[in-house]
């Protein structure tokens, strides 16, 4: 499957974010285990690069690992060089499509939603999805029936659902998953958030 395909399909992107690398993979890695099939790393996140290369190197080369809060075409060279699968924006960024990787590029209205598919966005980050709600996910469906929609930010379990039964098409969920696993929490606190939020995809409705 391809990353829209993934998605569709599991309906859950992991956001890992975290201070500790070693803390950070191990997220990872769990998560993966606890059946979230696709899991991206920011950028942000204490060396990164690192992270994504050693993930890759642990979970194999079908893996659906991506790095986020690339801003750049050298955020996204240094990425997919790391062994990223897949490329998650903030905000619009230009001269993607060379690096041959899916795009979630990140965009709020609809002008922005226009200019990420141009840009050549295999799905549209709705970021921050906590300004409008999934309500105003369900406008824009209207407008955009064919574009495949991930909200992010401020995504808990319920929002998760209720973007879900507007028409996303998964949601990108950071904290209120990862909680603070990746600066060295509890991986037992984290396996239940995961069986939680894969709960809430399995029945969600497109």
């Amino acid at each position: 499957m391809n990353l829209v395909e993934t998605l569709r399909h599991h309906r859950v992107l992991a956001i890992v974010r975290g201070k500790d690398p070693v803390a950070a993979l191990r997220t990872v890695r769990t998560l993966v285990d606890e059946g979230i099939a696709a899991v991206e790393i920011s950028l942000t996140t204490a060396d990164a690069l690192t992270v994504i290369r050693q993930a890759r190197a642990a979970l194999g080369p079908d893996a659906y690992l991506g790095a986020g809060t690339v801003r750049s075409t050298a955020d996204a060279a240094r990425a997919v060089d790391a062994g990223a699968s897949y490329l998650v924006t903030p905000a619009l960024v230009d001269d993607l499509a060379p690096f041959g990787v899916p795009v979630l590029m990140g965009a709020l209205t609809p002008t922005e939603i226009e200019a990420a598919l141009a840009r050549g966005a295999d799905a549209v980050k709705l970021f921050p999805s906590s300004l409008g709600g999934p309500g105003y996910l369900r406008a824009l469906r209207d407008p955009f029936p064919e574009v495949p929609f991930v909200p992010v930010g401020g995504v808990d379990a319920q929002a998760a659902r209720d973007h879900l039964a507007r028409g996303a098409l998964a949601v990108g969920v950071g904290s209120p998953l990862v909680g603070d696993a990746a600066d060295g929490g509890d991986l037992d606190r984290l396996r239940a958030r995961a069986a939680e939020f894969r709960a809430v995809a399995a029945g969600g409705t497109s």
